[in-house]
């Protein structure tokens, strides 16, 4: 079969691989399509410290189930053979204490597809028939593949409690910052999206988000501020990893507030505590996502998040090195890119 393969970072090729075979409680998988994430350009270029080489990536996919174990021990959903499906990329162990109490997203021994392991961007694949999540009628495969980037934004709303009504200030107008301003929309709330690029800040107005702020030519906390009646954002959500953004977090967010940090800065980020005890913020971290797939699958069906309309292009699975190459050089001309695997 054909996969996406990093050899090393900055070297990437369609190449041929064997066929897998599914092991005890694993389905094997036609994948139909998958989807590029800004962490697959971070392995590309090397940067993200948590991908081991070599490594054939993508960990946002779907595709067609071949052959499913028959125990409901190992499939407990009771798939069959010919159901459509989207991939849960997070293998956990369900043993340590994280699992224990549901947050499988903080198993201490998490692996990540495309990232600790082998992922899916390739012909055939093999996973724990566990964490498939059967497609609706009559959806896409291609919108299946943006099922996960969509789970992430979800955890990020969830950790931080977001209620309709409430202001959510979104830090970083990429892919998830922007589904979460989407899902913050959707469910009631007033998304306010903050971002240096105007071309992406656009976007997202087009995408139905209420407030952009460019933080090159405003200044966020006035404005956010001023949107606010003076209070501030209930929710803050940090999607942008810069340490400087993290700090301002701090000075957006309301008394009684909330924040959560679902970018991964590269170095440590000094905060004030002083701010922290005197506005009593709740800071939370959101990592991946748990339990999010079927709500995910839901908002995309129903359409009250229209996530195909961020696609930037849809490509052929050997076009797939040259677009990333290109993705890297150029990440201002890519929103999203979906890999058409087979037809």
């Amino acid at each position: 079969m054909k996969a996406i393969r990093f050899a090393e970072p900055w070297n990437v090729a369609c190449v041929d691989q064997p066929m897998p075979e599914p092991k005890e409680g694993e389905a094997l998988i036609k994948i139909h399509a998958a989807a590029i994430c800004g962490s697959d350009i971070g392995a590309f270029r090397g940067t993200n410290g948590l991908v081991s080489y070599p490594r054939i990536i993508g960990h946002e996919f779907s595709g067609e189930i071949v052959s499913v174990p028959s125990s409901p021990e190992w499939n407990p959903k009771g798939f069959q053979v010919g159901d459509r499906v989207s991939v849960d990329p997070y293998i956990y162990c369900g043993r340590c204490y994280a699992c224990s109490i549901g947050r499988t997203n903080c198993c201490t021994s998490l692996r990540v597809l495309g990232v600790h392991v082998d992922g899916g961007m390739c012909e055939y694949f093999c996973h724990p028939a566990k964490l498939l999540n059967k497609l609706p009628s009559g959806m896409s495969y291609e919108m299946g593949a943006l099922a996960e980037p969509l789970t992430i934004a979800l955890h990020g709303v969830h950790r931080g409690g977001l209620k309709s009504g409430e202001y959510c200030a979104i830090i970083g107008a990429g892919p998830i910052g922007l589904y979460a301003g989407m899902v913050a929309e959707a469910y009631g709330a007033h998304a306010i999206i903050i971002d240096l690029v105007e071309e992406r800040l656009e976007f997202a107005r087009k995408m139905g988000v209420e407030y952009t702020i460019n933080s090159k030519e405003t200044d966020p906390v006035a404005k956010v501020r001023e949107i606010t009646g003076g209070e501030g954002a209930q929710l803050v959500m940090e999607c942008s990893g810069a340490n400087v953004m993290i700090r301002q977090s701090l000075d957006l967010v309301c008394h009684a507030g909330r924040i959560t940090f679902t970018g991964w800065p590269k170095t440590e980020t000094s905060l004030p505590t002083d701010v922290i005890t005197r506005k009593e913020i709740d800071i939370r971290g959101a990592r991946t996502s748990a339990g999010e797939f079927e709500e995910a699958l839901e908002l995309l069906h129903s359409g009250r998040v229209k996530l195909m309309d961020t696609v930037t292009k849809i490509i052929a699975l050997d076009e797939a090195p040259a677009t990333i190459i290109d993705n890297e050089k150029n990440p201002g001309d890519y929103m999203k890119v979906i890999v058409k695997v087979s037809g």
